[in-house]
Order: structure tokens, then sequence, then C-alpha cells
């Protein structure tokens, strides 16, 4: 009886230590929404082009409260808006001084809103976050952070999804990476939090 229950017992710690979970559903291979936007966050950086108006033209980083500033603009709120939105605010504001503004607005540095940004703890090989790309996979990301360390249960990893209220999803990043199985590829969500976890040995 004896040898059994070790037996038993010890299957289990191996269960483990192979990083295989089953304590949250596989996450769903397409996730990405056909009308994303990107919206600005601070720190990225905004090339406003006024039409006509050169010296109102001008590169400008979006400051950590999320405001810029520009000529004959004080302060605008840009963080969470796309840059439509913040290309007609713009207008809006010239249109006191100016007739008939014709803004256009180019984000050519991408960090994005914290609420948007892909973030990686636990053990990756560099732990950071990552702006969101449009159809971006848990494989770009993974390539980004420079892959698994030595001591992860790649296959334990898990999504934690805040456009779906914190739920839970599985992910199999030691088959997808160090066995080259590309059904283990999922797309990412703007907001999502990849967790790796830490093996038994």
């Amino acid at each position: 009886m004896f040898r059994w229950a070790l037996l038993g017992a010890l299957a289990s710690v191996l269960s483990a230590c192979a990083g295989f979970s089953t304590a949250f559903p596989p996450a769903p291979v397409d996730a990405a929404t056909p009308d994303y936007n990107y919206v600005v966050g601070p720190g990225d950086v905004l090339n406003i082009i006024v039409w006509r108006n050169p010296e109102l033209s001008l590169s400008v980083p979006v400051r950590p409260d999320g405001k810029i500033s520009t000529p004959l603009v004080d302060e605008l709120v840009a963080q969470g808006k796309t840059s439509q939105e913040i290309a007609r605010d713009i207008e809006k504001a010239l249109g006191k001084v100016v007739r008939d503004p014709v803004v256009t607005v180019i984000v050519t540095s991408f960090v994005g809103p914290y609420s948007q940004q892909i973030r990686v703890i636990g053990e990756a090989a560099k732990p950071q976050t990552l702006p969101y790309k449009q159809h971006m996979t848990v494989l770009d990301v993974m390539i980004a952070v420079g892959g698994l360390t030595d001591f992860a249960a790649g296959n334990s990893a898990s999504i934690t999804r805040a456009s779906e209220n914190n739920k839970r999803y599985s992910v199999r990043l030691k088959d997808l990476i160090k066995r080259g199985d590309i059904s283990a590829n999922v797309e990412m969500k703007p907001g999502d939090i990849l967790i790796i976890p830490q093996g038994w040995f």
C-alpha cells in the first residue's frame, strides 16, 4: 500500500515538473478584433502637420501626464485617443486663431497606454512590457523577450486577459518554442499579461 502511495505522489511531482497545467482553458487561437485602432499613450511621439502652416508643424512627445503642447495650443490631452481624434482636436483649438486649419497627426514612435501594453513576467529571458500590435501572437512576444529561461515551466504559462475581466488561459510555450509546435501559437489582445512560472527543476 505504501509503495502505491509513494508511486502516486512521485507521478504527481513528475507531472508538475513536466510543466503541464490544466487549471485554465486553452487560449483561443484567434483573438484580434477587426475594428482595432491604435490609441496614443505617454512616450509616443507624434508628427503634427498643419497644412499651409509649416511654422505650426512639428514633432512632439506625449508627456507622462498624457498631454502634448504645440504652438498656439498650450495643452491638449492625447492619451487614449487615435491620431485622427487628436488631429480634429488640434484643428478645433487652432480654429480660434488660424483660418480653416487642416491637421494630420502621424504616430512615429509607439509605446501606447498602459491598458493596451503586453506585459511579460516570470521566467522570460527579458521580462518587459511591449506595445501591442494587431495580430501579435505569443510567438512574437517570446521572440521579443528572448525566449524562456532554463528554469521556466513553459507549458504551465498562462495569459491573464484584461479585456475579459482578467480571465486566464493556458498556453504551451515549451511546446511552441522548444518543440516547434506551431499549433501552440495564439494571438494576444491589448492589455494581456503573460505569466511564465518556474518549474520544480
